[in-house]
C-alpha cells in the first residue's frame, strides 16, 4: 500500500544526483504520458529524461521508485491569494477587518506549505487583500529555505480605484477609517505612483482592478479609467513587469485589453468579440472557475454532483468555452484562498468539466502557465536543463484529471518535500 509522507526541506539532505522512476512520465512536450521512462536530476536541475534503460546514472545516485504514479512538471497556479482562507470559515470583510496582519502572515506560511505538498511548485499570488507588503517577506522566507512553499510571483497590494473595493465604504459609518483590501488611486499621477511603489517594494507583477461591484444596484461596472490603466501598464512595462487585470464585465475586460494588460482574471461577462480582441493581442486568460463554484457552495446552496449549476457558474462556463473555442491562451488560475489551499487541483478538474481535454488542462497548469510567467526557459516542462520542479500523482492525470488530487511526490528545485513510503 502506498502512503504519503510529508517531509521537510532537509529530509533528503544536500542536492545531488537523484533518479526518479515512476510508472509514467508526462513531460508537457506532448499530450501522452510515457510508460517506462525515468528522470535524472543533478544538483537541482533535470539532467536527463527518457526510457529508463537509456539513462546512465552516476555512481552514488539516489534512486526513488514511484510505482503506480505519473511524474509531471511541478504544477502552477496563476491566481492565488495565500493571505485568504475560505469564506465559509470567515467572510472576506472579517478577514481584512479583524485578523491581524501578523496572524494572516502565519496563515500564509501554512497555506504555502499546503500548496507545495499538493504538487503545486509555483504560484502567482495576486494581492495580499489588506495585508500590505507581507507577501514580500513570505516569498523571501521561502526562497531562503526558512519555510517550505512554492516559487512565488507576487503582486503586493494590487491597485483599485478610490472607494471602489472593500471593505466598504458603503455600509460603514463615514467617519471610520477602514483598512483597504488594495491600494486606492484616483488619476494618472496616483496610478503611476502606486505602480512604482509596489514595484519598489518587490512586486513581480502589477495587478489592477478594471471593474468591480460599484453600480447603484451592486452590478459590476468599470472603475479605473482607460487613461489610469494605461498609465499603470506603461509604468509597469517600463520596469519589465507584466500586468494582470481583475475584470468580470465585458466593458471592464475590453478596457483592460485596450490598456495593454498581459492577463485577464475571471472574464465571466466577456463577449466573443472581446475574447477575439484578447486572442489578437496575445492576452492570457485565467478563468477562476473554482472560485465561482466555491462561492456557489457557500452562498447559493450549490452541491457538486447534485445541484444544477448556478447562473454565475453557467456564465463562467460560457466565457471559458468561448475562449477555448477561439484559441485564447488559457492558464490555470483558480483564485485559491476563496477555497482551501492545497485543493488547487480543482481548477484543472473544472476546466476539463467545462470543455478542455485532460492534456489541455495539464498544459494550462505547466508549460502554458510558465510561458505566461515569462519563465518557460526555467521550469514548466520535464526537459534537460530546466529546474527540477516535479510532482508525481497516483494514477494518470493525463487521462483522468482528478488524479491530480493524489500527490505522492513533490520536488522543487531538486529538493524533495514529499515522498511515498511503504506501510504495512
Amino acid at each position: 500500500m502506498l502512503a504519503v509522507m510529508a517531509a521537510t526541506a532537509s529530509a533528503t539532505g544536500a542536492k545531488g544526483d537523484v533518479l526518479l522512476v515512476p510508472g509514467r512520465v508526462w513531460t508537457a512536450e506532448g499530450d501522452a504520458a510515457h510508460a517506462g521512462w525515468a528522470v535524472l536530476v543533478h544538483d537541482g536541475a533535470i539532467a536527463a529524461v527518457g526510457p529508463a534503460n537509456t539513462i546512465h546514472a552516476p555512481a552514488g545516485t539516489q534512486r526513488i521508485a514511484l510505482p503506480g504514479t505519473t511524474l509531471t512538471p511541478g504544477l502552477i497556479d496563476l491566481h492565488s491569494h495565500v493571505f485568504l482562507h475560505p469564506y465559509n470559515e470567515t467572510l472576506w470583510n472579517d478577514q481584512v477587518l479583524k485578523e491581524p496582519q501578523d496572524y494572516r502572515t502565519l496563515e500564509a506560511a501554512a497555506h504555502a506549505r499546503a500548496t507545495l505538498m499538493a504538487g503545486f511548485t509555483t504560484l502567482r499570488d495576486l494581492g495580499t487583500e489588506g495585508a500590505g507588503f507581507a507577501d514580500v517577506s513570505v516569498k523571501r522566507a521561502i526562497d531562503e529555505g526558512m519555510i517550505p512553499g512554492p516559487r512565488l510571483f507576487i503582486a503586493t497590494r494590487a491597485i483599485v480605484a478610490t472607494a471602489s473595493y472593500g471593505p466598504g465604504p458603503r455600509g460603514f459609518r463615514p467617519d471610520i477609517d477602514l483598512p483597504g483590501g488594495a491600494q486606492e488611486v484616483s488619476g494618472v499621477d496616483e496610478a503611476i505612483r502606486a505602480t512604482r511603489e509596489q514595484a519598489g517594494h518587490g512586486a513581480d507583477w502589477i495587478k489592477l482592478y478594471a471593474d468591480y461591484r460599484v453600480g447603484t444596484d451592486g452590478s459590476t461596472q468599470p472603475t479605473l479609467s482607460l487613461a489610469e490603466m494605461k498609465a499603470i501598464v506603461e509604468t509597469a512595462h517600463l520596469s519589465g513587469r507584466p500586468v494582470a487585470a481583475h475584470a468580470s464585465s465585458d466593458e471592464g475586460v475590453h478596457l483592460a485589453v485596450e490598456a495593454g494588460v498581459d492577463s485577464i482574471e475571471h472574464g465571466y461577462g466577456a463577449s466573443e468579440a472581446t475574447f477575439r480582441q484578447m486572442k489578437q493581442r496575445g492576452v492570457a486568460y485565467e478563468p477562476t472557475l473554482t472560485a465561482v463554484e466555491a462561492t456557489a457552495q457557500y452562498f447559493e446552496h450549490y452541491v457538486p454532483g447534485q445541484s444544477e449549476p448556478t447562473a454565475r457558474m453557467r456564465e463562467a462556463e460560457r466565457a471559458f468555452r468561448t475562449a477555448l473555442k477561439l484559441g485564447v491562451t488559457i492558464g490555470n488560475g483558480s483564485d485559491v484562498g476563496v477555497f482551501t489551499h492545497g485543493d488547487n487541483w480543482r481548477e484543472p478538474a473544472n476546466m476539463v468539466r467545462d470543455g478542455m481535454s485532460a492534456p489541455q488542462a495539464l498544459h494550462a497548469a505547466t508549460d502554458v502557465a510558465a510561458r505566461i510567467l515569462r519563465q518557460h526557459d526555467k521550469f514548466g516542462r520535464i526537459a534537460p536543463g530546466l529546474r527540477a520542479d516535479l510532482a508525481a500523482f497516483t494514477g494518470d492525470p493525463s487521462t483522468h484529471i482528478e488524479d491530480l488530487k493524489q500527490a505522492a511526490f513533490v520536488m522543487k528545485d531538486g529538493t524533495v518535500y514529499r515522498t511515498p513510503q511503504n506501510t504495512p
